[in-house]
């Protein structure tokens, strides 16, 4: 499965861009890949993980914006279609068909 996670967070001020870069340091660093601008997403493994996640995820949150996250099955973000642009080095390396075989 995959944990996505949406954001759109208010730059203007010095403050805000503070935020917005350690929100998106913390997503880095918690092993999501950017997608997109604005879009990372994870692989988790079962229930447990993904309340783990969530659980990390809220504890991270900036204090302004807006933070979205919604848990997709391989086989649904493998069926992601690129109208526009190339793949990801990420969506290059691991197929949905070889996360079937574990």
């Amino acid at each position: 499965m995959r944990l996505i996670v949406l954001f759109d967070l208010p730059v203007t001020t010095k403050k805000e861009r503070y935020f917005a870069a350690k929100f998106r340091r913390f997503l880095i660093n918690d092993g999501y890949d950017m997608v997109q601008f604005s879009v990372y997403a994870r692989m988790i493994y079962g229930a447990d993980s993904t309340e783990t996640h969530h659980k990390r995820l809220t504890d991270n949150l900036p204090p302004a914006g807006s933070v979205r996250s919604m848990v997709v099955t391989e086989k649904q973000f493998a069926g992601i279609k690129i109208l526009v642009g190339a793949p990801t080095i990420q969506e290059k390396t691991v197929k949905h068909e070889q996360l079937l075989l574990f």
